[in-house]
């Protein structure tokens, strides 16, 4: 016999309008895929969990693919439209005139199978130079036409990148909302604590994305610091989480679910989460944790894809990954994750596919020198057992 749910009572928070906000927010970009389509029926299920259990922020964009047409299909076939908020982006970045905004917006709309975007960001709005080109292309215009139509009804932006920009951003146009990467790793980096703050006393209610680095502060942490949290009576995700609920500055945190025990999971603590949650000595904990990855990552890729597609098949964040793993788990293991991520495939994305051509690190939110570490890829992970095992896998096809 099925065990029995406890009852939640999802946490909610209040946006610029206030709206509430469920704490825990869905992430829409890692959808299972299968043969690079996504899972219609398994997606579906973890979306209705979710909702169910009281999550409503639900975060799309138009470049994941096939993210905007599935999450639509669900919410019209479920009849839940009106039971969510959707989040979806403008790529700015692929934008050319008015038209193109137009154009764009529609798309969306039909993909999502609605009538209105309740949250629209410009995707990964970088610096203000960027912002003054959209203008010129008169986007402020077409903004407040769908503000004032309805069929926009908040409009912020998502943003990598230093603080000093970020509250540049903040300034420039009279914003609804914004989305940061935001987790204990980037407390000073990234728009971090200091664009956080600076949010909160404009008004502007703060979406988080990335709280777990890209899934690094649970399955890349080193040995030492899995056995902390263990010892403390913690997770890695938990941890987390509530250092960032502990925050009243922040809005949503934004989870990439694409397990039903996750959703579960993650709705749980959700709905036990209050600012102020975090007490001295669990905040000594973090500062362990950070030290103890600190010592032990070497690139800092949060596997965001933003880098993706190269024009010469590098898989950079699968490189990533199992370089950094080779410090944090072993040698043996990032070099099998290296062999089955990007050799083992049908088409290899191996680092040494890499021609030095640059276009990934003019997209990379981090900054990372991303030419520069693909040669310590190849210098540390093609090994001669690598090599030996590209000859076997060679013969073996033939």
């Amino acid at each position: 016999m099925e065990k029995k749910e406890p009852k939640l009572h999802m946490q909610y928070r209040k946006d610029q309008k206030g709206t509430d906000l469920s704490v825990l927010g869905y992430g829409c970009m890692r959808f299972t895929k299968k043969y690079g389509k996504i899972v219609f029926e398994k997606a579906e299920r973890e979306v209705m969990t979710a909702i169910r259990r009281g999550v409503n922020y639900f975060d799309t964009a138009y470049i994941y693919p096939g993210s905007e047409e599935c999450l639509g299909k669900i919410l019209e076939k479920n009849g839940c439209r009106d039971r969510v908020y959707i989040a979806t982006k403008l790529p700015h970045y692929l934008i050319k005139s008015r038209e193109g905004l137009e154009k764009c917006f529609q798309t969306q709309l039909k993909r999502l199978r609605t009538d209105h975007v309740d949250y629209y960001l410009m995707h990964m709005l970088t610096d203000i130079a960027t912002w003054e080109r959209l203008k010129g292309l008169g986007i402020q215009e077409w903004i407040q036409e769908k503000l004032d139509s309805g069929q926009i009804r908040n409009i912020g932006f998502s943003y990598h990148g230093n603080a000093e920009m970020f509250c540049r951003l903040a300034d420039a146009y009279p914003w609804n909302f914004c989305q940061i990467q935001y987790n204990y790793m980037d407390e000073n980096t990234q728009a971090g604590r200091k664009g956080l703050l600076y949010a909160a006393e404009k008004g502007l209610p703060v979406i988080v994305m990335e709280p777990l680095r890209g899934g690094r502060l649970v399955n890349l942490l080193p040995q030492e610091a899995k056995e902390a949290i263990e010892k403390a009576g913690q997770t890695p995700a938990g941890l987390a989480f509530r250092w960032l609920w502990d925050q009243p500055q922040v809005t949503v945190v934004l989870s990439g679910m694409n397990s039903r025990q996750m959703v579960k999971e993650n709705t749980v603590m959700a709905a036990g989460s209050h600012p102020g949650m975090v007490g001295e000595e669990e905040q000594e904990l973090i500062r362990q944790v950070k030290e103890l990855i600190n010592g032990k990552v070497k690139i800092g890729c949060t596997g965001c894809g933003y880098c993706m597609p190269c024009p010469h098949g590098v898989d950079i964040p699968a490189c990533f990954r199992s370089y950094n793993m080779r410090y944090t788990e072993s040698k043996f293991n990032g070099l099998r994750e290296y062999f089955m991520c990007t050799t083992m495939k049908k088409n290899p994305c191996n680092a040494s596919l890499c021609v030095k051509c640059g276009k990934c690190e003019k997209h990379c939110p981090q900054s990372l020198p991303i030419r520069q570490n693909l040669e310590l890829v190849v210098k540390e992970l093609e090994t001669p057992v690598y090599k030996a095992a590209c000859q076997v896998k060679r013969f073996i096809k033939l």
